[in-house]
């Protein structure tokens, strides 16, 4: 399960994430109302960068199929530069002599 995890659901989060959802840590001690979660943090691609258990509000949670993935520019291809190009004014050790 994937959660867009939003400040809603902790102050923590001004910034919000993408998380994939692994465990419910029921084991560990909260307060009423939160709930620990064992996953990872996910990029725009959707694609795990981190490792987190994270202390939200359950209510804050928004339950998402997959990540919205950010549009990226077009990348242009940068024209090969000639290796005779940066040869030039170079002088040779040799000449000097």
């Amino acid at each position: 399960m994937v959660l867009h995890v939003t400040r809603a659901a902790s102050p923590q989060f001004v910034q919000p994430i993408f998380f994939r959802l692994i465990k419910v840590r029921e084991d560990w001690i909260t307060y009423h109302g939160w709930i620990w979660l064992h996953g990872y943090q996910l990029d725009a691609r959707g694609e795990a960068v981190a490792q987190r258990s994270i202390f939200v509000q359950p209510a804050g949670l928004i339950v998402r199929a997959t990540p919205v993935p950010v549009a990226r520019p077009a990348r242009r291809p940068t024209p090969p530069r000639p290796a005779a190009r940066a040869r030039q004014g170079k002088k040779s050790i040799d000449r000097q002599v």
